[in-house]
């Protein structure tokens, strides 16, 4: 049996944030945005809304598009870095307003890379017989945790969620390979080092800001470029498809620059790269099912396309998957 993607779904917030609003907060400008990240304006979640409201309805969207019922799901996997609270999973609080009452649910955390090792699971549980239909919703509110007194990282995050309902496929279809990896020892280069454990919150942690997350850019960079590159390349290898084959590259959208790199290497023209930065910014494990639900809603991509979605975030995590849709 075959796993692949049979529905596609995003949600995000209407308000918008764009860099001129930026301009009056901190010390930067269109200009500098734009040609540095390639952002021009990012979706921002009203006070008191959550990450569970928006994967629900991007969860419900995937499941209308696979033409199922809630009743159906045997599992929910949230793949997120800001839940609801700490516990219950957030995936329960979905499972609950999805009316799935006979799916399991689970939070899995992978940061940016979050969606690629969530679809691994549900793949491989569709594939041994675990479950016939699984939804996938990547989703975080990063404004949540931003900063926006620090201009080097407040521009580039956005709120969102994406969905995908996997479950068979026929013959020919369905997901070909995953490359899946981490390198702890860059943890230290994307986090966010309060609430957990090690520095449980407190009014020190608070006033020092250390619940905000936390970037060295540069690093993250040149991390960036070589782990997609790297990722895709096992994955061609793999799945046994060739650079000739991708009808769509769906990168996480978290600056042009390494989408365009990235694009380059694998000679993939633009009209093949699925690219939403410029108007949500970087969504965090979102962005990849977001650009995805976008590309299929506006028939950018058809049934037999070979797709290669590719990603990074913080662990230092990495990920790819090919998958003929």
């Amino acid at each position: 049996m075959r796993a692949g993607i049979i529905g596609t779904g995003s949600a995000v917030p209407k308000r918008v944030l764009t860099n001129a609003d930026f301009e009056k907060m901190v010390d930067t400008s269109d200009e500098w945005i734009v040609t540095r990240t390639g952002i021009r304006e990012r979706r921002i979640a009203e006070a008191g809304e959550a990450t569970s409201d928006y994967a629900t309805i991007a969860c419900q969207r995937a499941i209308e598009a696979a033409g199922i019922g809630a009743e159906d799901i045997d599992q929910v996997i949230c793949a997120t870095v800001t839940p609801d609270m700490m516990f219950p999973s957030t995936a329960s609080i979905i499972q609950d307003r999805l009316g799935a009452a006979h799916a399991g649910a689970f939070d899995l955390s992978a940061a940016c890379s979050g969606f690629l090792y969530a679809v691994s699971v549900a793949s491989a549980l569709v594939e041994v017989g675990r479950a016939k239909y699984v939804v996938v919703v990547a989703a975080d509110l990063l404004s949540r945790i931003t900063d926006y007194t620090d201009r080097s990282t407040c521009v580039l995050f956005g709120d969102g969620a994406g969905a995908v309902v996997v479950g068979a496929v026929p013959e020919g279809r369905g997901f070909l390979a995953f490359d899946l990896g981490s390198d702890g020892s860059g943890g230290k280069f994307l986090y966010q080092p309060a609430g957990g454990s090690r520095i449980p919150a407190s009014h020190e942690s608070v006033e020092a800001k250390q619940h905000f997350l936390k970037m060295e850019g540069q690093e993250t960079f040149k991390f960036a470029v070589r782990a997609m590159g790297a990722s895709t390349e096992k994955v061609l290898e793999k799945s046994g498809l060739t650079r000739d084959d991708i009808d769509l590259l769906v990168p996480h959208q978290a600056n042009i620059r390494i989408i365009d790199a990235a694009a380059k290497r694998f000679g993939v023209p633009s009209e093949k790269v699925a690219v939403t930065i410029h108007k949500y910014g970087n969504t965090s494990a979102s962005s990849i099912p977001i650009a995805l639900d976008e590309a299929v809603r506006e028939g950018r991509v058809k049934a037999g396309d070979a797709l290669i979605m590719v990603g990074f975030g913080g662990g230092l995590t990495w990920g790819a998957a090919a998958v003929r849709l």
